[in-house]
């Protein structure tokens, strides 16, 4: 079932948000993408799932928000970024963003991030991204993303190989 956001953390990217988006909460998880579109009712291409990583010499924050079906190549993040990137651990995670793996939103985070958008997003109408928690989230559209965010679209996501 689907309520408005009483979470503290949920509220936060409320009120980053505005009242154009409404934030909403489940009952059940939406911690990975599959959980998120089963308690959404929408396909996992829908969910744009957000990725923390850092770089590797400089330490750098990097966001990659992605389609819930496509896993991210990080070789194309690296060559992106000109430099090497790994994942980032729960406590790189919560410093940068403010919000804890499971829940970070593309928006109100604690400190601005390289961000970056997977091109395979902007051929969905309608999106819904996280919101703060494992079972908050928000509805938007791809180009919202870009605007709310100011992130780069960019080919991020791994391509199946010929063979496949």
């Amino acid at each position: 079932m689907m309520k408005p956001a009483t979470a503290p953390s949920a509220l936060r990217v409320q009120a980053a948000l505005g009242p154009s988006f409404p934030v909403w909460e489940f009952d059940a998880s939406t911690r990975t993408a599959a959980d998120a579109a089963a308690a959404i009712g929408c396909t996992v291409a829908q969910i744009a799932k957000s990725l923390v990583f850092r770089t590797v010499s400089t330490g750098r924050f990097v966001l990659v928000v992605a389609s819930g079906a496509n896993r991210v190549d990080e070789d194309a993040v690296a060559d992106l970024l000109e430099e090497r990137i790994g994942r980032a651990d729960a406590e790189f995670v919560r410093e940068r963003t403010g919000f804890a793996i499971g829940g970070v939103p593309p928006v109100a985070l604690a400190t601005r991030p390289i961000l970056l958008i997977d091109d395979a997003l902007m051929a969905l109408d309608v999106i819904w991204a996280a919101a703060g928690t494992p079972n908050a989230v928000f509805r938007l559209t791809p180009d919202e993303l870009v605007d709310l965010t100011g992130g780069l679209v960019a080919r991020i996501a791994a391509r199946p190989s010929p063979e496949a």
